[in-house]
């Protein structure tokens, strides 16, 4: 059970409506955590904003596996279902490939050094060491694409603590991270 009420659209904030119906016209409904955040117009907008943002920034695959490794290292349920779900069904990553990632790898040679980057990050808080950034740009990725990973790795940073602190109610297929992939 949640320990933050989680409103139904109706009843979330009114300047958080088109936030939410923008989010439903996206996604075919509106997640848990949207109208979690919409408890704040203000952070649901600032999260849309940036999250739009970062959606423009590395491929859907490399995103959604960076997110898949953060939700684990993070121990967040609710982000490791969602990005499981969008995962398959969106980015079409295996569920082999999937299970790599929560481990903070893939079978991609790239998109490992991305993962595994994004790892570093986490765990370290952003205390990477010159290795870690000379490994993510040997794999060929820029100094632009390094600030993208870390956009990403903050993106769902915020949404991993945000549902760990509130125990969001899973609203997609259930994956926790207590098993281990």
């Amino acid at each position: 059970m949640s320990r933050i009420a989680i409103p139904t659209r109706e009843a979330a904030p009114a300047a958080a409506h088109p936030l939410l119906d923008a989010v439903e016209k996206q996604l075919g409904f509106a997640p848990n955590l949207f109208r979690l955040i919409a408890l704040s117009p203000a952070a649901l907008q600032g999260y849309l904003s940036f999250s739009g943002a970062v959606a423009k920034t590395l491929d859907v695959k490399t995103r959604e596996r960076i997110a898949l490794a953060v939700a684990q290292v993070n121990g967040c349920d609710y982000c490791l279902s969602a990005h499981s779900y969008l995962g398959l069904n969106l980015a079409k990553i295996d569920a082999a490939e999937i299970a790599l990632n929560r481990r903070g790898a893939s079978s991609d040679v790239k998109a490992n050094a991305a993962v595994a980057f994004a790892v570093a990050v986490t765990k370290a808080r952003g205390a990477v060491t010159d290795a870690d950034v000379a490994a993510v740009k040997l794999a060929g990725f820029s100094d632009a694409n390094v600030v993208e990973i870390v956009a990403v790795v903050a993106e769902n940073v915020f949404t991993n603590f945000l549902n760990n602190v509130a125990h969001t109610e899973i609203d997609f297929p259930v994956v926790r991270a207590a098993d281990a992939a």
